[in-house]
Order: structure tokens, then C-alpha cells, then sequence
């Protein structure tokens, strides 16, 4: 193993976190920074008076025993989710695809989807070693020693910070914020090159809530299924979020536009796509309810259409590296893997 390194992460998604976790217990120095106000990216869980919504990633798939490991490690932290027969609907709600029970199990945090990440990173919180709503505007040459790395960073009360001493930096971030990172960077601009070929589509995310379905008698609203996913030109997927393991009774869905429709109305105010979605919603689902609790969360990057096709990249003359999901597809166990490889390369 190589000596302890004092190393800079940016990001405390899945990805960020399994590549500090893993450095961490190889005896290196960690300080990690994101710019959420708490560490899990997209694995993430909005809360609401009625409960609940896992607005980012839906779910997850065990594949690689690395993962399987990790997870074992801290147990109880998700449990086996029935969306593993889902269906595929048209716009009007009709199966085109019948579902295909799959013998690979979906798992879902719990109690909420951020559990994984969030119980992974509590040894580094208690540290001191994870900096939230902290954005990282420069990586630049330590003034003092030129070889190693500082940054520059704005807290949410916008003021300024900088952190230094890093003898490398790995930045775990979507791909287009980790380029824009890297190419003002002095020695960063060969690995910008590199993330050219990666695209990331945005999604826009809508929450609901039925609070009518909880009273005696109604169990739930409208289909009996738990997830889909949909040719409706405006939708990809709807999950009824009461369903998953240890969430509230509440009737609650969560509904996410295609990528298509995403990108046309990336600026579009959240109220129209919120009116937009919501009737989408009813045309599949045959809900015409008014919910009691409607909000909508627009992701810039989150499915990745085109992958960079290596699980990291890593720099060893300037001592900058790069991971994420993007690297490898969209998947949480990809940003699982791409954290994990990046730690063990620089180990």
C-alpha cells in the first residue's frame, strides 16, 4: 500500500462515498465536500407531510460480489422491493408488455433511500470529515506546497473557504460539472478531454400524495400495480412509493418524464411541468383525485445515455481522478463500482 495521502473527494453520492469509505480504511486522510446539503446525490429521499419520496434512484440491483460485501457490512439498511414485475403501459395506461418476474432482486433503502449511503458515511461525519452545502469553485496548486492541491469553495451563506494539503483530488460528481471542474484546472484539461464522449439526460421528477386512500375501507387508488415504466410521451416511470418496504401507508407516487420531454421543458417553470405530469399521470394511471401534496424536482443529470466505458479515470503525474455512475452506465451499483475502483487505484 501506498503511504498515507491526504485526498480531497468531491461528491457525497454512492460514488463518493464508497471511494472515501474505501480510502478511509486503508489508513488514508479523507475530506470529502458536496455541495448537497446531505450526503447521497440521487439516492435521495424527499420528505413531506404525508410521508416520503425517493425522487432519485428508484431502486437498486446487487450484481458485484465487491457489493454484495459492502452491503453485508451494514445490514438492515435496504430490504427486497416487489417492482422486480414491472410492467411497461401506453399513454392510455394499457399493458403493451406484460410484466417478466425477474429472478434478480430490487432492493430499496430503508427506511429511506439515502439509508446506504448515509450509514456508509457516518464514520466520516463523526470525523469531521464531510463538509456539506459546500461547492467546490476551483481546484487549484497549494499556494504553500506547489505540489499538492487546494480548493476553493462557497458555503450556501456564500462565503468563501479554502481547503488545502490535498495530495490528489477525485472529483465524484456528474460528468458535465466534473469537466467544467477539470478544464480550469492547470493539468486538468487532458482527463476533460476524456469525458467528451459521456451524455447524461435530465429528468423531471413528480411527487404525490393521496391522502384520501389511507381512510377505512381504501387501501389504494386506481391500479393495482406498484411500478411501471411508459411509452406516454411525457412519462418513463411511475412507482407507487407505499409499497416499498418501511414507508407510510399514505397512497404516495412518484412519477419521472422520459429524458425526450425532460431536455424540451429543462426550463420550463416547475408549476407548468407540475400541471403537465400531473395530467400524464392521470391518463395512465386513471387517478383523477386532487392529490393533497404535489411538488416537482428537476434532476440536470441523471440517466446517462452514453458512458464513458471505463469504470474511472485517473491521472497519477497530476494527481487528479475521476468516478461517478456515469462511467459506467446509471445504475447505483455502477457508481458503487466506479467509487470502489477509483479508492483501490490510488491504494
Amino acid at each position: 500500500m501506498k503511504a498515507a495521502q491526504h485526498i480531497a473527494v468531491i461528491g457525497a453520492g454512492m460514488a463518493g462515498i464508497a471511494c472515501a469509505r474505501t480510502l478511509a480504511q486503508a489508513g488514508h486522510r479523507v475530506t470529502v465536500l458536496d455541495k448537497g446539503r446531505k450526503v447521497g446525490g440521487r439516492m435521495a429521499t424527499r420528505n413531506s407531510a404525508f410521508g416520503s419520496f425517493d425522487h432519485g434512484a428508484q431502486y437498486f440491483t446487487v450484481r458485484d460480489p465487491r457489493f454484495t460485501l459492502a452491503l453485508q457490512s451494514t445490514p438492515n439498511v435496504c430490504r427486497p422491493w416487489s417492482a422486480n414485475a414491472v410492467r411497461v403501459l401506453d399513454a392510455r395506461g394499457h399493458v403493451v408488455e406484460a410484466p417478466r418476474v425477474s429472478s434478480e432482486a430490487h432492493f430499496v433503502g430503508t427506511p429511506d433511500m439515502n439509508s446506504v449511503v448515509a450509514t456508509w458515511a457516518l464514520p466520516l461525519v463523526q470525523a469531521g470529515q464531510v463538509h456539506s452545502g459546500c461547492r467546490v469553485e476551483a481546484i487549484e496548486r497549494d499556494r504553500i506546497h506547489k505540489k499538492q492541491w487546494q480548493l476553493r469553495t462557497t458555503a450556501d451563506d456564500g462565503s468563501v473557504h479554502v481547503y488545502d494539503g490535498f495530495d490528489a483530488v477525485v472529483l465524484a460528481i456528474p460528468a458535465a460539472q466534473a469537466q467544467a471542474l477539470l478544464q480550469a484546472t492547470t493539468g486538468g484539461s487532458d482527463l476533460a478531454r476524456k469525458i467528451d464522449p459521456v451524455s447524461v439526460a435530465p429528468c423531471w421528477t413528480l411527487m404525490l400524495a393521496f391522502a384520501q386512500a389511507s381512510q377505512p375501507g381504501l387501501t389504494t387508488l386506481g391500479p393495482q400495480w406498484n411500478a411501471a415504466r411508459s411509452t406516454h410521451h411525457r412519462l418513463a416511470w411511475l412507482a407507487r412509493e407505499s409499497s416499498k418496504p418501511r414507508r407510510g401507508q399514505v397512497e404516495r407516487w412518484t412519477v419521472q418524464a422520459s429524458a425526450e420531454w425532460s431536455l424540451e421543458h429543462l426550463q420550463d417553470e416547475p408549476s407548468r411541468v407540475e400541471a403537465k405530469l400531473l395530467k400524464a399521470f392521470a391518463e395512465i394511471t386513471g387517478i383523477r383525485a386532487q392529490p393533497n401534496h404535489t411538488e416537482v424536482h428537476r434532476w440536470l443529470y441523471a440517466k446517462t445515455i452514453n458512458p464513458l466505458g471505463k469504470s474511472h479515470l485517473w491521472d497519477a503525474k497530476s494527481g487528479l481522478g475521476v468516478c461517478g455512475d456515469w462511467c459506467l452506465g446509471h445504475r447505483v451499483e455502477d457508481a458503487f463500482v466506479s467509487g470502489l475502483e477509483m479508492a483501490l487505484k490510488l491504494c
